[in-house]
């Protein structure tokens, strides 16, 4: 593996955890700092614009990471569209869950006026909400208005179960909509101004790759089976007669627009990110000048994201309400039952922000200066350690769910089970533990955040 602190390319100097005499038996080690309540190794010359450099370096590797990711899956698309062949397939979709990795972990850069939420398409920075976050990463999925869907889902007629499936959806209304491309799939993003319907992003690629996942356990038991969507190759063949919409044979063009619907989601995507990614450039993106020069408001803004994503998103919005709505469509990436790596992924990013560490897709290690680091060199041992430990935790009740899936076992699955499911319960309960930590972390350093848990209606403070 790879290793440097900080090694981008353009990056301001100085975000040094330096390595220092351990002391022993509570003597002070070589900068003065006591051997004893595991503050070991942390330097005191340790100060807070180091962290908030550290956390904008380790911003902009992770947004570059999903922009390659991106590119390579957009490749793998536009491959498979030319050749729809059940091994092109099965590469698109494996690079749409590599693609998700390095991107489930910036979820914890919301929340806090950054580039994802506040980017406007002029390149400035405007207010939260204004972003691109809804194009890249909003759910559930207006499915009908993209391609052919079941008339109800989990009985509920919204526009993702419209019962004009065949006839009213862009792909197959070639009057409305005589060309698909970039433009049009964004104008009808929220159509009608109803935020449910979502035509963009990563989960209209997975819909358009996977198809939705209808399926019942064979046995009769009447719960659901481990697999994701089971959308046909013919869906988009370019053989003369054998097009499919799932079942039903369709006029080629069907399969034509198709393709073209997916190429251009791939393309949004990439266009998306790299906005973001030039954003948060070290030394050069507008985002990331103003965030390192912010001092307490940007370690604010930090700790902001951290809570918020892991209260109200993560543990309410993401889990809780698909755990009590029994509901695949309340699932985050309910298409290819990939919720699993959703959640392991968003906690992970929480856990990289305290810690300041993060590994790139090609195993290069980025590392500087941490919140632990600060609140260690500030006096705030014990609540530092405490912090750590409730993410360590999380982590570990995530990894339990990513473990469950990865054996047979995924999220939609989990969560027939009721409110009282242990494993999916245990994530919920360490998420609230360590906002409570970060609650308590924000008062020690004396900064101010906005409400940590206002992001959801959902009873989950334990």
């Amino acid at each position: 593996m790879k290793k440097s602190s900080i090694a981008l390319a353009l990056l301001l100097g100085l975000s040094l955890t330096a390595c220092v005499d351990d002391g022993e038996d509570g003597a002070p080690g070589a900068d003065g700092v006591s051997g004893t309540d595991g503050v070991d190794g942390v330097s005191t010359f340790v100060t807070r614009n180091d962290v908030i450099t550290t956390n904008a370096n380790i911003a902009y590797a992770a947004y570059a990471d999903s922009l390659i990711s991106a590119q390579t899956m957009r490749s793998k698309i536009a491959t498979f569209i030319a050749d729809p062949s059940e091994s092109n397939f099965s590469h698109a979709k494996q690079a749409w869950l590599a693609a998700r990795e390095p991107y489930g972990q910036t979820e914890v850069y919301r929340f806090r006026e950054g580039p994802i939420d506040a980017l406007l398409d002029n390149g400035t920075i405007g207010e939260d909400g204004e972003g691109p976050e809804g194009r890249i990463n909003a759910w559930p999925l207006g499915e009908a208005i993209i391609d052919y869907v079941a008339v109800v889902v989990d009985g509920d007629p919204g526009p993702e179960s419209a019962a004009n499936a065949l006839s009213g959806n862009v792909i197959a209304n070639t009057t409305e909509y005589p060309v698909i491309n970039a433009e049009t799939i964004q104008d009808v993003f929220e159509l009608g101004e109803d935020e449910r319907n979502v035509t963009t992003g990563y989960h209209a690629i997975e819909f358009l790759l996977w198809g939705q996942d209808l399926n019942e356990d064979l046995s009769g038991s009447g719960t659901r089976d481990s697999s994701g969507g089971q959308r046909p190759v013919s869906d988009y063949s370019v053989t003369v007669g054998t097009c499919t919409s799932g079942n039903v044979a369709v006029t080629d063009d069907i399969c034509t627009r198709r393709g073209q619907y997916l190429l251009a989601a791939a393309d949004v995507l990439v266009a998306d990110l790299t906005a973001v990614v030039e954003a948060w450039e070290p030394n050069a993106g507008v985002h990331y000048t103003a965030f390192v020069a912010g001092g307490n408001e940007s370690l604010a803004k930090i700790m902001e994201g951290m809570g918020r994503l892991s209260y109200g998103e993560l543990a309410g919005e993401r889990i809780n309400i698909a755990l009590k709505t029994d509901s695949q469509e309340d699932e985050h990436s309910c298409f290819s039952d990939n919720t699993h790596r959703d959640i392991f992924l968003n906690a992970k990013g929480v856990q990289n922000s305290f810690n300041a560490s993060y590994t790139r897709i090609d195993g290069e290690q980025i590392e500087g200066a941490s919140i632990y680091d600060l609140m260690v060199v500030e006096g705030h041992h014990e609540l530092a350690n405490s912090l750590r430990a409730s993410l360590e935790s999380t982590m570990a009740a995530a990894a339990v769910i990513d473990t469950k899936a990865k054996t047979g076992t995924p999220f939609d699955v989990l969560i027939q089970q009721g409110i009282n499911q242990p494993n999916v319960v245990a994530v919920i309960d360490a998420l609230v533990e360590q906002t409570d930590y970060i609650e308590q972390a924000i008062v020690a350093l004396g900064i101010t955040v906005n409400d940590l848990r206002q992001d959801t209606e959902e009873d989950i403070s334990g």
